[in-house]
């Protein structure tokens, strides 16, 4: 059963269940799973994956905290922890990983820096280059240049798409 808590003015949500499905939190949130989860989970906020969750799930998110077990893909944006006893498998995109003795990993990591070229943000954000680049010319995203190239600051760009989801 999920459920919802007010614990000054933060959003928590509990889920103790089975489910199966596609979730998307466009407001932060603090999500626990303690039970079974198959499919792909977009959150903001601290994502806890509990000791007896069994999750399998493509998962976009900022803090991802791993205690039970997780098969699938994690592209976070600020951190990844995996806790004493998790069993995790599969592919990790962050700009920093945690891993306690007796965490088990199987799988590849790519640490993500700060400073994205236009070619790493197409790819992070899923969208062609040519959006990006109108973006641009109409001063629409930040960027900065950087000996007569294109960058883009990843916090900038994580603040900027907060601002565009409440338009």
């Amino acid at each position: 059963m999920a459920k919802f808590k007010k614990i000054e003015e933060e959003k928590i949500l509990d889920v103790n269940a089975s489910m199966q499905g596609n979730l998307v939190f466009k407001d932060s949130v603090n999500l626990r799973i303690n039970g079974n989860f198959q499919g792909s989970l977009e959150c903001r906020g601290l994502l806890t994956i509990g000791k007896q969750a069994v999750v399998e799930s493509d998962i976009k998110g900022e803090n991802i905290i791993i205690e039970g077990k997780f098969k699938g893909k994690i592209e976070a944006s600020k951190k990844v922890s995996l806790k004493n006893g998790c069993v995790a498998e599969g592919e990790i995109l962050c700009p920093i990983l945690e891993v306690e003795e007796g965490a088990f990993f199987e799988g590849k990591v790519k640490m993500l820096k700060d400073l994205l070229d236009l070619d790493e943000l197409s790819q992070y954000l899923k969208i062609e280059k040519s959006q990006i680049e109108n973006w641009i010319n109409e001063n629409k995203i930040p960027y900065l240049i950087k000996d007569d190239k294109v960058f883009f600051d990843r916090e900038k760009i994580e603040e900027w798409l907060t601002l565009q989801s409440k338009k």
